[in-house]
């Protein structure tokens, strides 16, 4: 039998160890200003949603705010609409729309809802905007990070960030502004605003400035959930923003008059323009990534440097894998995007939005809901005639004055007793309606009957809504 000796296990010095990072270091990205179609489409959806969004609470309609969402009241205000807490389905509905948009412009173009009209990418060209008149563009931005601390960096710095808290304080109060009377809001700012309203104005103005401030691609690239799972939703024929390999390679350096055939290059000249002008900092020559949104700000910069070569555009272009793999013409890759997916899915969508829409229009505003008193026995309320006490909650949804009449069928000689009509019940208003229903005690036989409670409108137009419930009648 052989002895056996133990094993030794060599030490490695922690000093001569590999250091592991558990998590990547963060590069400041300088991204640089661009010209172009589809820079001039940013500033469009920039203007256009902050329109409607700083906008939207300073409107009027029937001498209240146009878009108000009063949690307190549990009405939400949109336009001419009213919405109550049972009308939840069209919460629901919308959900479902928002969805299948999204499914439906990622299947066709990828994040392009990322890339124009995404509150992260919004704020954050709106400040990056700021930046660039207080700072300067990219190269000046980079200097004067790289110099040390003096009055003139102060000054800058102080005012760039002056403006983005100026900026996102205005936009949480406009965000409280949708939940509280936006004037009523700006006239309690001295001193009367309320708990709450205090801490979502400062909690989603810091929420802005954190992240179109600070974090801005981290956001994109790390917290957004929609980064990781939107290549489930793309094909080859999805549209991406895409580098033609087969063209621009081999890159290389060269003059405007240099051949870049008889020089064995392709037309890309390894300028990096498109990563200097990523937001998120990728070089997209690198094929499809995940951190891309979509914003083709790498398009618009390429294409600059095409026109001064002298090159055709689109050496990054919109376009889909199949398209690129095939050399297909531009007339072709588009005739693919109407494919049996996003035909599906817009036909869904245009369905779903049509019934929604019609069932906006045909909505009745009033609702009642009816309930029998079960804490009173049917009883006999003079010789031969019997009673039963109910509750009727009438909700009038629409913004006018309305009066209402009850009336009840379902058993001979069956009347509504104790309650003064017309009922007037007030614009956006419920009224609880104490009331008895009377009848014959040979209306039936004893036990309990099917009736049907009838409330209508008595003014210009016509509501009427029919509520069942049930009528006792007592053994002799």
């Amino acid at each position: 039998m052989s002895s056996s000796r133990p094993r030794t296990i060599p030490i490695v010095p922690v000093e001569e160890a590999d250091e592991v990072g558990l998590y990547e270091i963060r590069r400041k990205i300088y991204p640089r200003a661009v010209s172009g179609i589809f820079a001039r489409w940013r500033v469009f959806f920039v203007v256009a949603t902050q329109l409607v969004f700083y906008g939207a609470p300073w409107l009027m309609w029937n001498s209240r705010q146009a878009v108000l969402f009063d949690l307190g009241e549990r009405k939400f205000y949109i336009l001419g609409l009213v919405f109550w807490p049972q009308d939840v389905v069209y919460l629901s509905v919308l959900l479902i729309l928002s969805a299948l948009s999204l499914f439906l412009f990622t299947a066709i173009a990828g994040r392009v809802w990322c890339g124009f009209a995404c509150p992260q990418t919004v704020y954050t060209e709106i400040f990056l905007w700021i930046e660039r008149k207080i700072e300067g563009d990219r190269l000046a931005r980079i200097r004067l990070d790289a110099e040390s601390v003096n009055a003139k960096k102060l000054a800058k710095k102080g005012l760039k960030h002056a403006a983005w808290i100026g900026l996102s304080l205005w936009t949480g109060i406009t965000f409280v502004g949708y939940f509280t009377p936006i004037r009523e809001l700006l006239l309690a700012i001295p001193g009367r605003l309320g708990a709450w309203e205090i801490f979502w104005a400062l909690f989603y103005g810091f929420a802005t400035y954190g992240n179109a401030g600070w974090m801005r691609e981290q956001v994109c690239k790390y917290m957004c959930p929609y980064a990781r799972f939107q290549s489930v939703m793309f094909d080859k024929d999805t549209l991406i923003i895409a580098y033609d390999e087969a063209r621009g390679e081999p890159r290389g350096a060269r003059s405007r008059k240099a051949d870049p055939r008889a020089a064995g290059l392709g037309d890309c000249i390894n300028c990096s323009i498109c990563v200097q002008v990523c937001p998120t900092g990728i070089d997209i020559r690198q094929g499809l990534q995940y951190e891309c949104i979509g914003c083709a700000a790498c398009v618009d910069g390429c294409d600059q440097v095409m026109d001064k070569m002298g090159y055709p555009r689109g050496l990054i272009r919109y376009a889909s894998q199949n398209s690129l793999a095939h050399a297909w013409s531009r007339s072709t890759m588009w005739r693919r995007v109407l494919r049996p997916r996003t035909l599906l899915y817009a036909a869904l969508l245009m369905a779903i939005a049509l019934a929604a829409g019609i069932s906006l229009a045909l909505k009745n505003p009033l609702k009642v809901d009816v309930i029998r008193d079960r804490g009173v026995l049917a009883r006999e309320a003079r010789p031969g005639v019997v009673e039963n006490v109910y509750r009727a909650q009438i909700m009038n949804t629409s913004e006018t004055p309305q009066s209402f009449r009850l009336r009840v069928e379902g058993l001979p000689g069956i009347v509504v007793a104790g309650i003064e009509q017309p009922i007037d019940v007030g614009p956006a208003a419920t009224r609880l309606v104490p009331f008895r229903i009377e009848a014959p005690m040979e209306a039936g036989a004893p036990g309990s009957h099917r009736i049907e409670l009838i409330v209508e409108s008595s003014g210009a137009t016509p509501l009427q809504r029919r509520e069942r419930s049930t009528f006792i009648l007592p053994r002799p």
